[in-house]
């Protein structure tokens, strides 16, 4: 599992309440999907780390997962900064536009899972998990 760098508790913590309280019509939808634990996985949604509150993040997979809207244009140089740093620290990071969650969910699905599949078998060997309803 990735260490998560420390964050300012006192700062983030707050904002990240209110993120999840104004959730887009994006993030609803793609919490839908991977909430619960629905992939095998356990994902947080706004969560903080270091500096950063990222939109999803599974600890077990070291995988953070972004949505980008139409604002996101104007943010490419802070994106590719951030998108840096959560590497640097261990995390692998997968974007979406909002448009791809809202209009092809089941890719955005397929996707994510893929990603899980492979950032877990690369963790000491570790199993591959199977979304519910898949399971034995």
């Amino acid at each position: 599992m990735p260490h998560r760098p420390a964050y300012d508790a006192a700062i983030l913590v707050p904002r990240a309440r209110v993120l999840r309280a104004d959730a887009t019509p994006a993030e609803r939808d793609l919490w839908a999907i991977v909430r619960g634990g629905k992939l095998g996985v356990r994902f947080r949604r706004q969560q903080p780390i270091g500096p950063y509150i990222v939109d999803f993040y599974c600890s077990a997979a070291g995988l953070v997962v972004e949505l980008d809207g139409a604002g996101h244009a104007q943010r490419a140089e802070y994106d590719a900064r951030r998108t840096e740093w959560l590497q640097q620290h261990g995390l692998s990071v997968l974007r979406f536009a909002n448009a791809e969650v809202l209009d092809r969910p089941q890719e955005v699905y397929r996707r994510i899972m893929a990603s899980i599949r492979t950032l877990t078998l690369a963790r000491e060997g570790a199993p591959v998990p199977l979304p519910r309803g898949e399971r034995d």
